[in-house]
């Protein structure tokens, strides 16, 4: 098998944050479609050894940011370099909570989901979530980042 082929799938850049009893984390993935409109759902996966993934199968409740065609390598790097376990990631990174406190970030961002988990399936590498759709919001009108 020519594992390069891989390398042709398209792929966005998002941000994956979660919020377990006060815990706030986040993860850059790059896994995200919509599976169904009504209710509207989502899959995304992440890396099981993620500090984000273990949070958010404790808490089930998750933003996803939208990186936006220009946004810079920062969040990128912030909060995809560096594990959560060591540090804040959201100390001293713009930042807003939605009522279920929850974070997201708008910087960059070109829209953002927020969402609750109905299943996971664990694909020993990474996690597959299922989930539901509570909100969506267009931050900006720049397209998506894509790699």
């Amino acid at each position: 098998m020519d594992n390069k082929a891989f390398y042709k799938l398209t792929y966005g850049v998002f941000l994956l944050s979660v919020n377990d009893n006060g815990t706030k984390n986040a993860c850059i993935i790059n896994t995200c479609i919509q599976v169904a409109s009504s209710p509207f759902r989502i899959a995304f996966s992440c890396i099981n050894n993620n500090y984000t993934t273990e949070l958010l199968k404790k808490s089930g409740k998750f933003t996803i940011s939208f990186l936006d065609s220009k946004s810079k390598f920062e969040p990128i790097k912030h909060f995809g370099l560096q594990s959560g376990r060591s540090i804040d990631k959201f100390n001293n990174f713009e930042h807003k909570l939605t009522e279920s406190g929850v974070p997201y970030i708008e910087k960059d961002v070109c829209a953002m989901l927020e969402g609750s988990v109905v299943s996971a399936s664990d694909l020993k590498s990474h996690t597959l979530f299922i989930a539901e759709v509570l909100d969506a919001k267009v931050l900006n009108s720049n397209p998506p980042l894509t790699y």
